[in-house]
């Protein structure tokens, strides 16, 4: 997928800063601040409801911030609709698939191209290269209707890389899968930036998953930073484990 490949990231980053979001006078975010550029897979871990996937809601035009702002690559994108926020080159998969059932897997991931902006040509050609990528191109003609779960998240991540992204934002790929599903979710991932030249913001309850793949990883705790660091770092941290990982840090 060399030619769908940027080199580095020329500086160009996704920053979110002091991001409030209330909702009748409770705080889903506090002040929290993240940014990640297009080399890199940057994990947000947390417990149920502290405000991951309110973040990434925030970041891609679908919840407005009470306060703070969202920047791409130096535009301040904070009151953009989602549509011009796609275009402008971030893209995302939600915790529920949502494929068009009735269409080919080749057909979902162009028209997330061409809903991006892209020409037919271009979105074809593109979905034809990731699936291709994927060692998925054996099913581009089946109905996404016909696939397994497991088939269902690769496409998802397929269809998010369709639109050309600076960023991919992942709301739990690995949700429900076997270990071996993980492993194949896990190398995918890992390729992103290097084939792409698309940084990735991670959110995942799969510990093997997270600390696999991800370079850097931000915890937060009802709506609030609680640590950010490599995963080595965040393991052993005496605050995230308290938090999140359970009781031991051999525990995650």
């Amino acid at each position: 997928m060399s030619e769908a490949a940027t080199k580095g990231s020329n500086g160009e980053l996704l920053e979110a800063r002091d991001i409030s979001v209330h909702f009748e006078g409770l705080a889903a975010l506090d002040g929290l601040s993240v940014s990640l550029d297009r080399t890199e897979i940057f994990g947000l871990i947390g417990p149920n409801g502290s405000g991951k996937t309110t973040l990434v809601n925030v970041l891609t035009g679908f919840q407005k911030a009470t306060a703070g702002r969202v920047t791409l690559s130096g535009r301040d994108i904070t009151d953009w609709p989602p549509y011009r926020i796609g275009r402008a080159g971030l893209s995302r998969t939600f915790q529920a698939v949502r494929l068009f059932r009735d269409l080919s897997v080749l057909e979902n991931l162009e028209i997330a191209g061409v809903g991006h902006g892209l020409s037919r040509r271009a979105a074809e050609k593109r979905a034809v290269d990731i699936l291709e990528w994927m060692n998925f191109e054996h099913k581009a003609y089946d109905l996404a209707d016909t696939l397994p779960y497991g088939d269902e998240r690769r496409v998802g991540i397929g269809r998010a890389l369709a639109s050309a992204p600076q960023f991919v934002l992942l709301d739990e790929p690995a949700a429900g899968l076997t270990d071996a599903e993980c492993d194949d979710i896990m190398q995918l991932i890992a390729r992103i930036p290097a084939d792409f030249g698309c940084g990735v913001l991670l959110i995942e309850h799969n510990m093997r998953v997270i600390m696999g793949v991800c370079g850097r990883i931000h915890v937060i705790e009802s709506g609030q930073s609680v640590a950010e660091g490599p995963p080595g770092d965040i393991q052993s941290n005496p605050d995230v484990i308290r938090a999140y990982l359970g009781s031991k840090p051999q525990d995650a």
